[in-house]
């Protein structure tokens, strides 16, 4: 990042067709002062992947409430990876506790459940804990 100013990608992946939540959290990193790049629906990987290239973009935030999460989470931070980007990848939606470590362990930055306030959606972004250290 080249400045002060945070950019994140918030995409819904595969066919999940519920986007309320993702547009409350981009309202709340607007307010806080971070750009958004708002892709919506039906997103592939490798365009949110592109897209997160092309606007230099410091995470990329995915919303699942599919169910599909424990297969496009892990597909999206491989892309990431693939592309030779060293950015999050945040999830937020309905996540069973028990998906939450091997989510973590295929490299998902942080997961954010149903509820979670302004400042742990801008400090997951951030990458930092609520206290605003790393």
């Amino acid at each position: 990042m080249s400045d002060d100013r945070y950019r994140v990608v918030l995409a819904k992946i595969g066919f999940d067709g519920h986007d309320r939540g993702l547009r409350v959290v981009a309202r709340m990193l607007r307010d806080a002062g971070i750009e958004v790049i708002y892709l919506g629906l039906r997103q592939t990987a490798a365009n949110v992947v592109a897209v997160a290239v092309q606007e230099d973009a410091d995470a990329i935030g995915l919303s699942m409430h599919n169910a599909g999460h424990m297969t496009l989470a892990p597909r999206v931070v491989k892309a990431v990876r693939e592309a030779g980007l060293d950015i999050p990848v945040i999830v937020g939606g309905i996540i069973p506790d028990q998906d939450i470590e091997p989510l973590e362990k295929a490299g998902v930055a942080a997961i954010l459940g149903p509820g979670a306030s302004a400042s742990q959606v801008v400090a997951a972004i951030k990458g930092r804990s609520q206290d605003g250290t790393d």
